[in-house]
């Protein structure tokens, strides 16, 4: 039986994962590919829909990114989205210009043809998210309009015979209120998918593909204990046994207690065959870190220090000829793989590795999911929830919560500080309503008081957001009891801080971690 497929292709949109993640929600699996894909790539791919993608270009402009105009007439359901949508009219003979008045954030959208296979259950007037500044004048011969708002008089449109179909605004953000009916009704609807691809079938062949990939060779897994490696461990665990070795650093720069709670869990006595190799080596990153302020060098130096432990064990072990990493997508958004994304922050598994990696290929088994979609992959194999649902944790560890130069006194300070904040936010109950949460230690040094004599100490700040994808997110409002003694236990118990700061940022414009 063939298996349903829809395609995104990536005109370098900020969404454009979102576009597969909606798919996928919708029980139809669901692949990204680059604008730059040859159309007969496409043909074997043998799609039953494609989507393109937003983008920040001009489609009408010479060096702006565009496709073959054949894409059109495979016989293949389109779906364009903004600038997808422009760029089909653009192709097909309609017109794109400047907009009068540039549309950004909730719209209310008007729908014209309630009938339409796209609006079918969709009530009008809906509120949809607009992010454009041209607009389409005029449609392409053949199609009708089906939507317009107030200031853009195409919205949507569509050639109902051919299956194509063009989207001004983003139907994949949550801000619009029936985006994933639309596209469920263009994947359902349109292109006849019957939605039976479930999270068992992306892991069912993830372990199918692994095995196939490293054959009789041997693998060696980044386990750091969180959440992404520890679902690709247990994935690589199911694929290939005893060909795997899961080598944990214990850099220094872990939670409090936490290297010895993932020895627990996936040590020797734990419940998992993972041959897990733990390598203590704090003193060795104090020692390369010291000195070194600047966020995006701390990271590459963690990063480069991961690689060379691993290359070491490796030797110890035998020929390795793969090496495994949880990278998820949101890493590869922030360091700016993969379409147009900007280089927000390294990461030290996704494109902050050193030139020189002594191993034949790195498998990334998790790099198209999202962090909830990570833990529907854990539940699926069987791994508990507390480890499933155990809070995120940045790959270069404490080094990116502590602002400034890190050092093992820093480290203590906000080891000390972060479990007292993890401990109340737990007694509270508040601990699974809060996407995440931790403390950081900024780099700001007070006057306070304390026991009647003048203290000049360090500021904690306390980060909690509410989000579903980690790609955007909000503060959680925590309250002001709960944090009232968290402040107080923290002043009192941590050596060294006088002060405690909420922070209210949410992503954009700030990140989720502090560096």
């Amino acid at each position: 039986m063939k298996r349903e497929l829809v395609i995104v292709i990536d005109f370098g949109g900020q969404y454009n994962q979102l576009v597969a993640r909606r798919v996928r929600e919708c029980n139809v699996y669901c692949e990204i590919y680059s604008y730059k894909t040859d159309i007969e790539k496409i043909k074997e791919l043998d799609p039953m829909g494609i989507i393109l993608t937003g983008g920040p270009n001009s489609c009408y402009e010479a060096d702006s990114p565009t496709y073959s105009r054949e894409l059109f007439e495979l016989g293949i359901p389109v779906l364009g989205l903004c600038y997808g949508a422009q760029l089909m009219m653009h192709l097909l003979g309609g017109r794109v210009e400047r907009a009068d008045v540039r549309e950004y954030g909730k719209t209310e959208v008007m729908i014209d043809k309630l009938e339409s296979k796209i609006f079918e259950e969709v009530v009008s007037p809906t509120i949809c998210w607009m992010s454009h500044f041209d607009s389409i004048s005029k449609a392409a011969p053949g199609f009708e309009v089906t939507a317009h708002t107030a200031d853009c008089p195409v919205a949507a449109a569509e050639n109902g015979a051919k299956r194509l179909y063009a989207i001004q605004y983003h139907p994949e953000v949550l801000h619009t209120a029936e985006g994933t009916k639309m596209l469920s009704n263009f994947v359902h609807g349109v292109c006849g998918c019957a939605g039976d691809w479930r999270m068992d079938s992306f892991v069912e062949e993830s372990i199918r593909s692994i095995r196939e990939k490293v054959g009789d060779g041997k693998v060696l897994c980044a386990l750091s204990g969180g959440v992404d490696s520890s679902v690709a461990a247990v994935m690589l665990s199911k694929a290939i046994g005893s060909q795997l070795t899961c080598v944990f650093v214990d850099h220094g720069l872990l939670r409090k207690n936490e290297g010895d709670e993932v020895e627990e869990v996936f040590g020797p006595e734990g419940n998992y065959d993972l041959n897990f190799v733990r390598v203590n080596a704090q003193q060795r990153f104090y020692e390369k870190l010291a000195g070194v302020t600047e966020p995006e060098e701390k990271r590459k130096i963690i990063g480069e220090e991961f690689i060379r432990v691993f290359e070491e064990e490796a030797k110890k072990i035998g020929a390795v000829d793969f090496l495994v990493q949880g990278t998820i997508y949101p890493d590869i958004v922030e360091s700016g793989l993969g379409g147009e994304s900007a280089v927000i922050k390294s990461h030290h598994n996704v494109g902050g590795l050193p030139d020189y990696v002594d191993f034949k290929e790195i498998i990334e088994p998790l790099r198209d999911l999202f962090k909830d979609e990570v833990r529907k992959a854990g539940l699926e194999m069987g791994i508990p929830e507390y480890l499933v649902f155990r809070q995120p944790f940045p790959g270069p560890g404490l080094g990116v919560r502590i602002v400034g130069e890190v050092t093992a006194e820093k480290v203590k300070m906000v080891q000390d500080a972060d479990a007292i904040y993890r401990e109340e936010i737990q007694n509270a109950g508040l601990d699974k309503g809060i996407g995440q949460y931790f403390a950081a230690l900024t780099n700001m040094r007070s006057v306070g008081v304390m026991g009647d004599e003048r203290t000049y100490d360090y500021a904690v700040a306390l980060r909690a957001v509410n989000t579903v994808d980690f790609m955007t997110a909000e503060a959680a409002e925590i309250p002001w009891s709960v944090l009232q003694k968290v402040t107080s236990r923290i002043v009192n118990e941590v050596a060294h801080v006088n002060r405690v700061l909420y922070d209210c940022t949410g992503k954009p414009p700030g990140t989720i971690e502090f560096e």
